[in-house]
């Protein structure tokens, strides 16, 4: 009897686990047209006891780009998009020509938006969890990724609520998202900016 009831348990269990497809979570993530709040990200640096802190807002438009506005501790204003990532000089947009970048680009637009499809092709994904709470791991499987990083966990709800990059020198950036608002207006610069 008791092995029965582990086996059931165990059918059970995997079933559950696997009812929450990365399809399913890539409708779960693209499904607003827009997603704005707050975010706080800590870069722990080997040799540092204190981690260096930045916060601010961000305004995620669906199919047209990321406005990061960093407040604390100085004012900055990135764009990230298909077709790069600029830096607002207070008078226009300027665009970063660094090497590497469109590996950047991607992976950053696919952490937050959920596109497993582009986060395939330099990680493998491991999901756990429910749409309630899940979980997203993702391991890299390019040369290029695999120099960089030694894992990616994203955590989220209805939306990615948390990002922890582990470095392979041993660094560590946590970013969390807090007081997010979906299909809310955006302001006019965010509007500017993401046109």
């Amino acid at each position: 009897m008791k092995k029965y009831l582990i086996t059931l348990f165990m059918f059970c269990h995997s079933a559950f686990l696997f009812a929450f497809s990365q399809q399913a979570l890539v409708t779960l993530l693209q499904r607003p047209n827009n997603t704005q709040g707050e975010f706080t990200q800590q870069r722990y640096l080997q040799g540092l006891i204190k981690p260096i802190t930045s916060s601010g807002q961000f305004v995620l438009v669906k199919n047209r780009g990321l406005l990061w506005q960093t407040e604390k501790p100085f004012s900055n204003q990135l764009r990230v998009t298909s077709t790069g990532i600029s830096q607002w000089d207070g008078h226009r947009w300027v665009v970063s020509q660094k090497l590497g970048q469109s590996e950047q680009i991607q992976l950053f637009l696919g952490l937050l938006s959920g596109d497993t499809q582009a986060l395939a092709k330099q990680f493998d994904l491991t999901l756990q969890g429910s749409e309630k709470k899940w979980q997203l791991t993702l391991t890299p499987s390019s040369l290029l990724m695999k120099q960089i990083f030694t894992q990616i966990i994203i955590d989220g709800e209805n939306n990615v609520k948390r990002i922890e990059l582990q470095e392979k020198q041993g660094d560590r950036t946590l970013i969390s998202f807090e007081n997010q608002r979906v299909n809310q207006p955006i302001s006019s610069f965010a509007q500017t900016a993401l046109q």
